[in-house]
C-alpha cells in the first residue's frame, strides 16, 4: 500500500501517463486509482472515436501542438500492438457561401500547425470522396482517422501492469492529506507522507500524486486543498446512428464548418470501427456529471452547476445556441434537417437515437470555456505534491501518449522525481 506516485483516474489520459512514468522510472512504485470497477468507463469510452489531425486549434497551443503530435503517436503504437484502425480521413463541407472564407482560414490555421496532406477540394472532389455529400467546396484532411479508445486504454493498462505498475479499480478517493505517522520512514522523515482514502476507507501511502480525473477534475482538487477554478460543467452529447442498411451513404468523417460564435462543433457524420455510422452529437447541458441518459439527475451536480456564476454568463451569451440544441435534443426531425444539408438523401426513418457522452467542459468564472489544456498544483505540504491534470478537452484521447509525456516532464521537474 505504499507507492512513489499514485495516478488517480483511469481514463486514457490517466492511464497514458501512468504508462509512461513506470517507462521512465522502472525502479519506483506507481499505482493507478479507479473509482469505477472497469477501466476508460467514462469520457474515454463514450467518444467518437475519431482520431483528429489538428486543424482547429490556436497556432501555438497545447491543444494544437499535442494533437499533431499525439495522433502520429497514436497510429505508430496501434501498428506496434495491432490495434485496429482506419485512416479514413475527414471532409470539413461548406455548404453555404459565407462558410468559405471560414473555411480557408480554417486551412491556414491547420498548415500553421503542420497538419498533413490538408487541400481545399471543390464540388466535384467532394463528391468523388463522398458520392453522397453535398457541398460547395470543402476541407480534406486523409490523415483524420477512427479507432476504438477503449482498447487503446485497456492497451495502455496492459503496459503499465506488465511493467510494473499497479491498478486498484472499486477505489474512489475521497480524502487526500499528509500522514501522521508511517511505518516507513527515511533519515529525511516520512518516506510516503501522503495518505489517499477511499469512500470505503481504505487508504494507501505515497510519495506524489497526479490526478487525470475529468469530469470530476475540480472536485479532486477542492479534496487535496488546491484551488476549485476552473470548474467542471457537464454538457452531454446526443448521437443518432444511421440504421446499418443506410450505413453505405459515408465513407469517412463528414464535418461542418464550425461557427466561431458557437462553442462546440456542430453535427457531423462519423463511421466508426464496427461498421456503424454515429451522427451528431449535440451538446445540452447534463444534470450529473456521469449521466448518460435524458433524465438521469442528481442534485448535487445539478447545484454545483446552476449555482455557478460562469455558467450563467455562459448560457445569458449563447441563449439562442442554446435553446436551439435543447430543441433539436427533443425532435428527432430538428437534428436530421441538420444532416440533410450535407447529406441531402437521410430522411428521419433513416435514423435512430444512439448513445451519448459527457464532455467535462471546464468554466471560469468569467464564463469562457477553457480551451486549452490545464495543469496545475498547490502550495503547502500536500499542494506541492500534486499535480492536477485539470481541463484535457478534445483531443485528450488524440494526444494521450504526447500528454503522457508532458506530464512525464512536468512529474520529473515539480516532484524531482
Amino acid at each position: 500500500s505504499t507507492f512513489d506516485v499514485a495516478v488517480v483516474g483511469a481514463g486514457i489520459v490517466g492511464l497514458a501517463s501512468a504508462r509512461e512514468l513506470v517507462r521512465r522510472h522502472p525502479s519506483l512504485a506507481f499505482a493507478v486509482l479507479e473509482k469505477e470497477k472497469e477501466l476508460a468507463h467514462h469520457q474515454s469510452g463514450h467518444n467518437s472515436g475519431v482520431i483528429h489531425s489538428g486543424i482547429y486549434y490556436k497556432p501555438g497551443s497545447l491543444k494544437a501542438k499535442l494533437c499533431v503530435q499525439g495522433a502520429a503517436l497514436c497510429y505508430e503504437y496501434c501498428d506496434q500492438k495491432g490495434i485496429p484502425y482506419k485512416q479514413c480521413g475527414k471532409l470539413i463541407v461548406a455548404v453555404e457561401q459565407d462558410e468559405i472564407p471560414r473555411l480557408k482560414a480554417l486551412y491556414e490555421r491547420g498548415l500553421q500547425n503542420n497538419v498533413r496532406g490538408l487541400k481545399l477540394i471543390g464540388t466535384k472532389e467532394i463528391q468523388a470522396k463522398e458520392p453522397f455529400c453535398r457541398g460547395l467546396m470543402a476541407l480534406d484532411s486523409p490523415y483524420t482517422g477512427i479507432v476504438n479508445y477503449k482498447q487503446v486504454a485497456q492497451s495502455y493498462a496492459e503496459d503499465f501492469q506488465e511493467a510494473g505498475g499497479m491498478i486498484l479499480t472499486d477505489f474512489e478517493v475521497t480524502n487526500m492529506e499528509m500522514a501522521k505517522e508511517s511505518s516507513s520512514e527515511s533519515e529525511d522523515g516520512l518516506k510516503y507522507p501522503v495518505v489517499v482514502r477511499n469512500s470505503k476507507g481504505e487508504e494507501i501511502y505515497c510519495r506524489h500524486i497526479v490526478t487525470c480525473a475529468g469530469l470530476y477534475s475540480d472536485r479532486l482538487s477542492e479534496i487535496s486543498g488546491c484551488s476549485p477554478e476552473p470548474r467542471i460543467v457537464p454538457f452531454r452529447g446526443d448521437y443518432l446512428v444511421l440504421k446499418p442498411e443506410k450505413c453505405y451513404m459515408v465513407k469517412g468523417n463528414i464535418y461542418p464548418v464550425p461557427n466561431p460564435r458557437f462553442p462546440f462543433l456542430g453535427f457531423h457524420f462519423t463511421p466508426r470501427m464496427d461498421g456503424s455510422v454515429w451522427l451528431g452529437p449535440n451538446a445540452v447541458l447534463a444534470f450529473k456529471r456521469e449521466g448518460y441518459r435524458l433524465f438521469d439527475f442528481s442534485t448535487g451536480d445539478f447545484l454545483d452547476a446552476v449555482m455557478y456564476s460562469g455558467l450563467w454568463k455562459l448560457v445569458l451569451r449563447n441563449l439562442s445556441y442554446g435553446l436551439s440544441e435543447m430543441y433539436r435534443a427533443c425532435f428527432l426531425s430538428a437534428q436530421v434537417k441538420q444532416l440533410q444539408k450535407f447529406i441531402p438523401e437521410v430522411t428521419v426513418n433513416d435514423v435512430l437515437r444512439g448513445p451519448s457522452g459527457v464532455r467535462a467542459q471546464a468554466l471560469d468564472s468569467d464564463g469562457n470555456l477553457v480551451d486549452d489544456f490545464v495543469f496545475d498544483g498547490g502550495s503547502g505540504d500536500i499542494g506541492s505534491r500534486i499535480l492536477h491534470v485539470r481541463n484535457a478537452p478534445s483531443p485528450a484521447a488524440t494526444s494521450s501518449l504526447a500528454i503522457a509525456k508532458m506530464i512525464a516532464d512536468e512529474v520529473k521537474r515539480r516532484f524531482e522525481l
